[in-house]
């Protein structure tokens, strides 16, 4: 008998089955539009944080974040809420923006692992975000572009330090296809609420 193909690692099967997803809604994002400007920009980040609030607050209700991944280092939401801050946006327009009701399903530890790799990996390309937003709007992390930066120099290690991560998880093929279907809906659930909230291409 021939030995039977090797499981593809976790990391791999979450590129390949969250890749297209991934692609789709960088092409809708308007941050290497002509149309963005000041004020797309800040609805954009208003979207965000209305996404970004409930998943977070949901991670850290749940508890489900696997022992031995410091959460508490990867929350971006303090960060987004300064930005709307220096955007212009007092404490009281900030809490009455609208929610994103509709989050993927967190339901073990491994659709929280898929969850936090979308954005943990936003995270990442925001690093080319933020460079763009300077050129076409001079935002800087101290005017309202913080979050597109949010780990600042650490960034590239972080990345590295939740793959290496996810790497070390032994799971099952069960568990995996939990996290690759967590991630993939994270991400659907993502364009679907830009969208309602008419801040995409």
């Amino acid at each position: 008998m021939s030995p039977a193909a090797p499981h593809p690692s976790l990391i791999q099967a979450l590129r390949t089955e969250t890749a297209e997803l991934h692609v789709a809604l960088e092409k809708r994002l308007p941050f290497f539009s002509q149309q963005l400007d000041l004020d797309l920009y800040r609805r954009l980040m208003a979207a965000y944080y209305g996404f970004y609030q409930p998943l977070e607050q949901r991670l850290h209700v749940l508890a489900l974040i696997p022992t031995g991944l410091d959460q508490s280092l990867r929350i971006k939401l303090p960060v987004l809420r300064a930005d709307l801050a220096a955007l212009g946006l007092d404490e009281a327009a900030i809490e009455a923006l609208p929610l994103c009701q509709a989050l993927p399903r967190i339901d073990s530890r491994a659709a929280a692992l898929g969850v936090s790799y979308v954005l943990e990996g936003a995270t990442l390309g925001g690093q080319i975000l933020r460079r763009r937003v300077a050129e076409q709007l001079g935002l800087d992390a101290s005017s309202g572009a913080a979050f597109l930066n949010v780990y600042g120099e650490l960034t590239g290690r972080r990345w590295r330090d939740f793959l290496q991560y996810l790497d070390d998880r032994n799971l099952g093929e069960a568990q995996v296809f939990e996290v690759t279907r967590a991630a993939k809906a994270t991400f659907s659930h993502f364009e679907h609420w830009l969208d309602s909230q008419k801040v995409l291409l």
